[in-house]
């Protein structure tokens, strides 16, 4: 049985302007819809009077004077970043120059910077004011954020969850519209499943994404995503079996229901997928795994 992920979408969002989502937390659309952000990046602000924002969003001169406009009589007091993607984080600096707050966050390593493949816009110029850690908390005047590492869609993910409010923003690893990509070099299928479960540990009860709505009964969201995820590797292993051994033939043979403008990315995800299965011994390649590859099943049991 085909596992139902619920997800939940957005018909219309105004560009802009900041909206209330809670007492604690309001949000404001940055203008770049695209087949990977869905209606745009969704910059959430934390806290009233001294408050955080959280993934600025893309470098849009119109979205950084949105925020800072929108935002005029309180003060920005952090600038919290939960990756290195450029419609997350590319609007950090300008907005930093406009009201000089720390920006809190990770980057990547530079071996990781330097490695080839595919990738969304990275912001590969990214440097945080304050490097975060998983268990790092970050206290603002009437709220706190606890840090969260949560690598797979890329080594450098964080989400925080405001504790205030049971509240986790998700950031890309868990979004309420789509399933997460997973691109390597910079992400993990092994990686990614790991940071779900590490999630079902916690009792939040609301996830608030970067791109799309809230995610309102998470545990049950996270638990779809995982069955999915291991859904799509045991399709994957039934394709080796039927004697597909490379990243393409795989994804027109497994993701026949996905729009072909979207196979690019579904190849980076079956790479990702066959990386794991390589790391566990259960297939076998030539070289280390790449887009290129021949795979090969050599263990046929499901994880």
């Amino acid at each position: 049985m085909k596992t139902q992920i619920p997800f939940q979408f957005e018909d219309e969002v105004v560009y802009g302007r900041l909206e209330d989502v809670t007492p604690l937390i309001r949000r404001i659309m940055a203008p770049n819809p695209s087949l990977f952000t869905y209606r745009g990046t969704g910059t959430y602000v934390v806290g009233r009077g001294n408050v955080a924002v959280i993934d600025p969003g893309p470098n849009l001169s119109q979205h950084v004077a949105a925020i800072a406009d929108s935002l005029r009589g309180e003060t920005i007091t952090h600038i919290v970043i939960t990756h290195t993607h450029s419609d997350h984080s590319s609007a950090a600096r300008p907005l930093q120059s406009v009201c000089g707050a720390p920006i809190f966050g990770h980057a990547l390593k530079k071996n990781q910077l330097d490695a080839e493949g595919f990738e969304e816009e990275l912001d590969g110029e990214f440097v945080p004011t304050v490097e975060v850690l998983d268990g790092d908390v970050i206290v603002g005047d009437g709220w706190t954020l606890d840090c969260v590492h949560t690598p797979g869609h890329m080594s450098n993910h964080f989400c925080y969850r405001l504790a205030e409010e049971r509240a986790l923003f998700s950031g890309d690893h868990v979004m309420g519209w789509s399933t997460t990509v997973i691109i390597p070099p910079y992400g993990s299928m092994k990686a990614y499943l790991e940071s779900l479960e590490k999630l079902l540990g916690a009792d939040d009860q609301v996830y608030y994404p970067t791109h799309g709505p809230a995610i309102r009964s998470p545990a049950k969201f996270v638990k779809a995503l995982i069955a999915h995820r291991i859904e799509r590797q045991d399709k994957v292993i039934d394709s080796l079996r039927r004697g597909n051994s490379t990243v393409q033939s795989i994804v027109v043979d497994v993701y026949q229901d996905v729009d072909r403008a979207l196979h690019p990315a579904a190849a980076r995800s079956v790479l990702a997928t066959l990386i794991k299965l390589w790391e566990e011994g259960r297939v076998a390649c030539a070289q280390a795994p790449a887009l290129a590859s021949e795979f090969k099943l050599i263990n046929v049991g499901k994880c």
